[in-house]
């Protein structure tokens, strides 16, 4: 069984971080891991950011959360993850991650831009050019820093 990060003392790992080539599928498997061992704190897992993921392999975070619960090592999730829902290429893959890593924002959403801008003001993070990526490994530090 896979040891379950505490994320009441630690940050998930950094959505930057690859497996098989998924930008967030990382730290997507990090607080899967902690909500299944009640570990997760203010983590979610299943939120909207897992669920780009999950959305764009057409897979749901009920399947991927029984996969996880095998116990089932980062490298096996990483090759359940390609072997189940809609068929990547490489390049695909590849051009969806590279998209949230350097352009995705919530600026442009109008459901979330007044929350994500003050999200990025609470941080003191200019809205216009911070990725989501950015908030999210900045919200870690700031939280775990204290």
């Amino acid at each position: 069984m896979m040891e379950a990060k505490d994320l009441v003392i630690e940050a998930p790992r950094s959505p930057y971080e690859t497996i098989n080539g998924y930008a967030i599928l990382a730290r997507t498997i990090d607080k899967c891991r902690a909500a299944i061992a009640d570990t997760a704190g203010e983590y979610h897992f299943d939120c909207p950011v897992d669920k780009m993921l999950f959305g764009f392999k057409n897979i749901s975070g009920e399947e991927f959360k029984t996969f996880v619960a095998t116990g089932a090592s980062d490298e096996e999730i990483g090759k359940w993850v390609e072997d189940h829902g809609d068929v990547k290429t490489a390049d695909e893959v590849s051009a969806w991650s590279s998209a949230f890593k350097t352009d995705f924002s919530y600026t442009t959403d109008p459901n979330k831009s007044e929350w994500f801008k003050g999200e990025c003001e609470r941080l003191a993070l200019n809205p216009e050019t911070t990725t989501l990526f950015d908030y999210l490994e900045y919200d870690d530090k700031v939280s775990f820093s204290k």
